[in-house]
């Protein structure tokens, strides 16, 4: 009994729990009331199977009963399903108790719903009916009576009199006082005198009503009064929709219009009448379905391959056939209903009728959208005529719906979220039926835009954001608002016409349409066709320029065609081909490299030259194409700057290219109108307007600074992090690209923003390169502009303020206005460098480098001459051309006049300048330098952290660096030595070629052959020698401690030694550059080929050397004709060019004198020529240069050869720089040799291959390898002189060890203390030398076991990218020559 207890409690609990819930929450009746019944169940059933008392049960449901009304129809159901349980069962204690149940609840449960719900039997067992047959047999009376007999009016009673005299009474004229009310008493009292039906009358009503529907207010009160009963009204406009439901009838507008007018006024509920009309939704989702199909289906037979001729007419016809039957709309009466809606302007019925179709598809039927663009008219037209309406147009005013309960006009742009935006959502593209409303609507946007532009309050925003819904019908609207635009112009081009059946029809008609004119156009018919493409890009200019676009991305020859035929197109067209183009540009599903993964793939150059030649001819809006750049460098892809290296070129004519002539380089080197005209190799003009356009949108949008910045960063991006998967090829490729880009747009920013512009937005060198970490080579490319104009901005100010015309005068005030500038920048680099550096370098030195260009030095005289003589040639041809009229040849000669006029003001302005410069550097050089600093740690520093840097910038920096140095040496510069500089640029070059890109070749070529023209023309000429070389302090061979002053004879180099000196470079170029054309590594044989293409002019001079050279190349054009074709090409071209310099070469012994012979203890494995490791091929440059070998071995001293040279010596080393020695005790032993060994050197020189040659070779291999274990043991020693000499200078090694103590020790002062140091030094000099020897290794290969040793060594070094970034390089000359030593401290 506890338990039953406990149980019982716990339903009753659980079932008021429920109760209470169903009364607190209304939105969760239906699930609480199905848990009650469930509960309510569970509770009677215990009580059936007698689990529960049956008392306590009916006290807790009689206590229920008063919780909800309808508990008692609740347990009536409860009721029902157990007596069908329990009538089944066997059990009959079960079917007593259930009885019981009921019998106790008799009283909370009504009689009559009792009777409704429970089986006849039970009735009658519970005493609530007497006899179950009976009562079975009454109802199938009363069904029979309610479902089966017709009920019959008074027909034979009513007389047709009656309803004659009702459509009297209501087809009356109702223009007088007749009223609703009175003609309704006069109805009744038809009915009531001729006994009329009151159905059939007010049917009557309907109909009369149908035909007089222009007098709704009258029927409508007049049926408002009469009936009792919406659902009547409902049944009999169903049968009248019912009736025209027959094949071929069709619905009168009438009957829709009273049907939309009696909803409209609440006299019938949507719901009643819908289910009356046809057809089912079911019907119309498939019919919708259908029709996106077959729209598909047609847009497949549209772009398929065109059918054979016998076909072509099936195909037109079942063309004809399928537009005739889209045109003839189907007799849809739901679409009826909604068109009188609309046209009464119930917007909240219709939108109910649209909302149970699928999307689009009413509006999809023309009478709809046009109903609703009405609907749309009146509700806009107050703000439309208050602030769309332009100056100068007249419209006649729109009436208003006279129905008050109408959607309310707008007023006010909020007022447009009522009802016009899901009026407009509703149209969708359908819009298009109504032009003159899609105008108002874009006026509407555009004063919009007008209004809350400016406004950056949160609400407004919100505002703006809102008025964005009306893009999903009206695109070309939103044109106005940049924020959106590229958004929308993506939601038009990829989703609207994948939803709309009609759009997928019209993409597809568009597509084909596209095709026929792009195969028809050409250069011949742009006209014509520009004019289609203008008009099919006027309504679907996503889905045309789409097309266009992928066909250009195949066929490049396109590009020129398709840009003059855009000049039909409007500015939103030119703003979608925009967004177009970023589109196609940031495809992710195609590839920007091509297959071999080497080079960039062609689509993304055609798209590059499209975007180059469409921006720069039509107003297109430049901010997206330059902001998708910009982000896709900070995403750290640097593919996409082809596209700005396009359009920098295109519309600022700023061309960039490593191939430049000579004559064009020398017209860079002068001011912006003579690179303008001789500078570029295509003359692009009338490029003001493009590039002001290109200047605006970067500065608009704050894009100028970034760019460069990201460009900087982006060249070290390319090795180190794009590079990694990537081939080496493409990612020189990418480097080049992206520094090619950099100092393209960085050169256009300096000529085109005003001073003020660019010093705004570029900040200092300090903070470019340690806050934004840009490359110190790249930030002074951005800086040195800024120095200039506020250089010159400071100076004019000077000469205003002060005015004096003395020249003397001028200089001073040029010479204030560098050192106001430049001062901050001198102290700013001090922070870009280790404090160490600054030891050998002075900042102002460093700055001067890096802040001055090839137009402060010089001035192009010949550049200027030659474009001044072509405009006076242009002129003459102008005057002697009969067939241009005489107003052109005005302009013409007027034109080239005014050019001519610039030009020589130009110069005259550059050399003014010019000489201000070099004015301001003579008066600087004495502070440049450090006297304290050893002169081979200068020039190391020199190359390290200037020339090599900036010579691989560009060619105008390549032809700076070299002029650079030799101002400097012109100058008289104290403490630098032009010498060792020239030195160390030409002895070691195997590093620097083998880490540049292919463009970086081509500067580091172009350098080197201004290093060498330099060179040549003192090596030419002994006048020229003397004048520009001798009594130049960067020209001495003694270094003292206190400077340059004046020296003497002995202490300078003389012509035949520089001769000496110079064939000692060229030999070792020689053996570079064979070198690396035997490494066999792509990059080392690419580089090196175009580094001696472009010094040809001036290397090789010598015969043998050329000779090795063309043997070497030759192997190369034989080992890469199949291999790799790009080098093949290279050496071809280089062998062939070097073929035509042979009769320019001359003998060694013309290209120096040569009077001494090598020595006999050279190995002839070094005799063989630069790079030949003893091999007979190379026999042919069996020179001395094969003591080289063992003066790069040496620590950098200076070789006393014999005691007369050692006699004859006066050398101080004070500065750590090897001394050159000269003395006539050497020549005349030198001869006196070379007359017992001339034998000897002519079989060394020979090319002859026979048998006896290799065997002799053979014989010398074997010697060199005995005598080259010789020669490692003597290096190891403190003497590296031979051994054949080493007796002869014993006097002179303490001299030498003396020497290298104060070199390796850095004192540069006094050399009263040389002996007190030697012995403290001798333990340190003795490491040094044996460090050296192990690291410095010659690249010329000895023997086969040294090769392995040696090549591993220079991977270590090779990732320096100059040798002045290794350790120190160590050259020497042949014995005979005058020895050039260089030491590194």
């Amino acid at each position: 009994m506890c338990v039953y207890k406990s149980r019982c409690q716990y339903v009753c609990v659980y079932i008021c729990v429920l109760v209470f819930i169903s009364f607190c929450s209304d939105c969760v009746v239906f699930f609480v009331s199905a848990d009650l019944q469930a509960a309510l169940y569970e509770l009677c059933w215990n009580v059936i199977q007698g689990n529960l008392k049956l008392d306590l049960v009916t006290s807790v449901l009689g206590d229920m009963m008063d919780l909800r009304e309808d508990m008692p129809s609740i347990l009536a159901d409860v009721f029902s399903i157990l007596d069908l349980e329990t009538g089944a069962l066997e059990e009959k204690n079960r079917r007593d108790h259930y009885t019981q149940l009921v019998g106790s609840c008799l009283s909370l449960i009504p009689e009559a719903i009792l009777k409704e719900r429970l089986d006849p039997e039970t009735l009658e067992s519970l005493g609530l009916i007497k006899q179950a047959h009976q009562f079975n047999q009454k109802i199938v009376k009363i069904k029979t009576k309610l479902f089966y007999k017709q009920q019959k009016f008074n027909l034979l009673r009513e007389e047709n009199e009656g309803y004659a005299k009702l459509i009297t009474e209501l087809g009356q004229d109702l223009s007088g006082n007749i009223t609703s009310h009175l003609v309704l008493e006069n109805i009744k009292s038809l009915i009531g005198c001729f006994n009329l039906d009151p159905n059939r009358v007010l049917d009557i009503i309907l109909e009369v009503y149908e035909s007089r529907s222009d007098q709704d207010e009258f029927f409508l009160s007049l049926i408002k009064s009469y009936m009792c009963e919406p659902l009547t009204l409902c049944h009999i406009l169903g049968f009248k929709f019912k009736f025209y439901q027959e094949p071929n009838e069709e619905t009168p507008k009438s009957l829709y219009h009273i049907a939309a007018a009696l909803l409209h006024h609440n006299l019938i509920e949507l719901e009643d009448l819908y289910v009356h009309l046809m057809p089912l939704d079911v019907t119309i989702i498939e019919e919708h379905k259908r029709e996106i199909s077959e729209a598909k289906q047609i847009a497949r037979k549209l772009v398929m391959v065109v059918l054979p001729s016998d076909k072509s007419e099936d195909r037109e016809k079942e063309k004809e056939k399928e537009e005739e039957k889209f045109e003839k709309p189907p007799d849809n009466q739901k679409l009826g209903l909604l068109e009188a809606l609309l046209k009464i302007g119930d917007w909240q019925h219709a939108q109910s009728i649209m909302d149970q179709m699928p999307s689009f598809y009413s509006a999809s039927h023309k009478t709809i959208a046009l109903a609703l663009c009405q609907l749309v008219h009146l509700t806009v037209e107050p703000l439309y005529r208050r602030v769309g309406v332009p100056k100068g147009a007249r419209g006649s005013a729109m009436l208003a719906l006279r129905n008050s309960r109408a959607p309310r006009p707008a007023e006010t742009f909020e007022d447009l979220r009522k009802d016009t935006f899901s009026m407009l959502s509703y149209l969708g593209p359908h819009l298009s039926h109504d032009p003159i409303l899609f105008a108002k609507i874009v006026r509407l946007g555009k004063a919009f835009m007008k209004e809350y532009q400016s406004d950056s309050r949160p609400e407004v925003k919100d505002k703006m954001v809102r008025a964005t819904k009306l893009t999903c019908c009206l695109k070309p609207a939103v044109s106005v608002c940049d924020c959106f635009k590229y958004r929308l112009y993506g939601q038009w081009k990829n989703e609207t016409y994948s939803s709309h059946p009609l759009l997928v029809k019209v993409k597809a008609q568009t597509v084909e349409r596209a095709k026929y004119i792009m195969k028809r156009l050409t250069k011949e018919n742009v006209k014509q066709s520009g004019r289609q493409i203008g008009k099919l890009s006027h309504s679907n200019p996503t889905i045309l320029f789409d097309y266009m676009l992928s066909q250009i991305q195949w066929y490049d020859n396109l590009i020129v065609p398709v840009v003059d035929s855009l000049k039909f197109l409007t500015s939103l067209n030119y703003d979608v081909l925009a967004y177009c183009i970023i589109e196609a540009l940031a495809n992710p599903e195609k590839e920007k490299m091509k297959h071999d993964d080497t080079t960039i793939s062609s689509w993304l150059q055609s798209l590059a030259s499209l975007c180059g030649a469409v921006f720069r001819k039509y107003p297109i809006e430049l901010a997206g194409l330059l902001q998708y750049v910009t982000n896709q460098l900070k995403a750290g892809k640097s593919f996409d700057l082809l596209i700005l290296k396009e359009v920098v070129q295109k519309m600022a004519g700023i061309e960039i290219t490593d191939e430049m002539t000579s004559e064009q380089l020398e017209a860079m080197t002068g001011g912006e109108q003579l690179k303008a005209e001789g500078g570029y190799f295509g003359q692009i003009r009338n490029t003001k307007k493009s590039s002001q356009r290109l200047k605006d949108a970067l500065l608009d949008h704050e894009l100028a600074l970034p760019l460069c910045l990201l460009m900087a960063q982006q060249r070290n991006g390319v090795v180190f992090l794009e590079g990694g998967e990537k081939h080496l090829k493409l990612v020189g490729h990418l480097y080049d690209q992206c520094h090619d880009t950099l100092v393209q747009f960085g050169g256009f920013l300096a000529s085109n923003l005003s001073t003020e512009d660019y010093i705004k937005r570029v900040p200092s060198i300090d903070v470019l390169c340690n806050q934004f970490h840009t490359p110190h080579d790249a930030a002074f490319f951005l800086s040195r502009p800024m120095y200039a104009h506020q250089i010159l901005s400071k100076y004019d100010e000077l000469k205003k303020a002060e005015k004096g015309n003395r020249q003397q005068q001028k200089v001073h005030k040029y010479m204030s206005a560098c050192e106001q500038v430049m001062t901050p920048v001198h102290e700013a680099v001090v922070s870009l460098h280790p404090a160490r550096v600054w030891d050998d370098l002075r900042p102002q030195f460093y700055a001067t480098f890096w802040s001055l260009t090839m137009y402060d030095l010089a001035v192009p005289h010949s550049a200027y001459d030659r474009e001044v003589n072509k405009l006076k040639a242009q002129i003459k041809a102008i005057e002697d051309n009969p067939e241009i009229p005489l107003n052109k040849k005005k302009k013409e000669k007027e034109r080239c006049t005014a050019l001519q006029e610039k030009l020589q003001e130009e110069e005259k302005k550059q050399m003014d300048h010019v000489q201000r410069v070099l004015h301001r550097l003579k008066l600087e050089k004495d502070n440049w330098l450090l006297a304290k600093s050893t002169k081979n740690e200068t020039i190391t520093k020199f190359l390290q952290l200037c020339l090599f840097p900036r010579c691989i910038f560009s060619s105008i920096d390549a032809v700076y660096c070299a002029r650079f140095v030799e101002l400097v040496h012109q100058q008289k510069t104290p403490n630098f030595c032009t010498l060792l500089c020239y030195d160390r640029v030409f002895s070691a070059i195997i590093y620097t070629v083998a880490s540049c890109t292919e463009n970086e070749s081509h500067r580091y070529g172009r350098f080197l052959c201004c290093m060498l023209e330099t060179v040549t023309r003192w090596h030419s000429n002994r006048t020229t020698y003397e004048k520009e070389c001798v009594n130049y302090p960067g020209f001495l061979t003694i270094f003292r401690a206190t400077g340059f002053d004046g020296g003497n004879k002995a202490d300078q180099l003389d012509y035949e030694n520089f001769r000496h000196v110079v064939h000692k470079w060229h030999y070792m170029l020689t053996k570079a550059s064979v070198h690396c054309l035997e490494t066999g590594d792509y990059t080392h044989i690419r580089n090196i080929l175009i580094v001696l293409t472009k010094i040809l002019p001036c290397y090789p001079k010598v015969l043998n050397l050329g000779q090795a050279l063309e043997c070497r190349v030759h192997k190369i054009c034989l080992e890469e004709k199949d291999k790799r074709p790009d080098l093949y090409a290279l050496a071809m071209g280089y062998s062939g060019r070097l073929k035509s310099q042979k009769v320019h070469m001359v003998p060694e012994n013309e290209f120096h004198h040569k009077d001494q012979q090598a020595r006999s203890a050279t190995p002839a494995s070094q005799q063989n020529g630069p790079g030949s490791a003893g091999k007979p091929a190379a026999s042919s440059v069996k020179t001395e240069e094969g003591q080289l070998d063992d003066g790069d071995k040496s620590q950098g001293t200076v070789k006393p050869v014999n005691k007369a040279n050692s006699a004859a010596a006066k050398v101080a080393t004070s500065n750590g720089n090897g001394a050159v020695i000269s003395t006539k005790a050497v020549k005349e032993r030198d001869e006196k040799e070379k007359s017992g060994k001339e034998k000897k050197e002519k079989k060394e020189k020979a090319l002859g291959s026979t048998p006896e040659t290799k065997a002799e070779n053979r014989r010398e291999k074997q010697r060199d390898e005995r005598l080259g274990k010789e020669e490692r043991v003597a290096r190891e020693g403190k003497e590296k002189t031979p051994k054949t000499d080493r007796e002869k200078v014993k006097p002179e090694e303490k001299i030498n060890k003396e020497d290298k103590v104060k070199a390796g020790n850095g004192d540069a002062t006094e050399l009263s203390r040389e002996r007190d140091v030697i012995k403290e030094s001798k333990s340190k000099e003795k490491g040094d030398r044996s460090a050296a020897a192990a690291t410095l290794k010659s690249p010329t290969p000895r023997s086969d076991s040294v090769e392995s040793e040696r090549d591993h060594k220079r991977r270590k070094i090779d990732s320096h990218s100059s040798p002045s970034h290794s350790s120190s390089v160590k050259v020497s000359m042949p014995e005979h020559s005058l020895p050039l030593h260089i030491q590194q401290p």
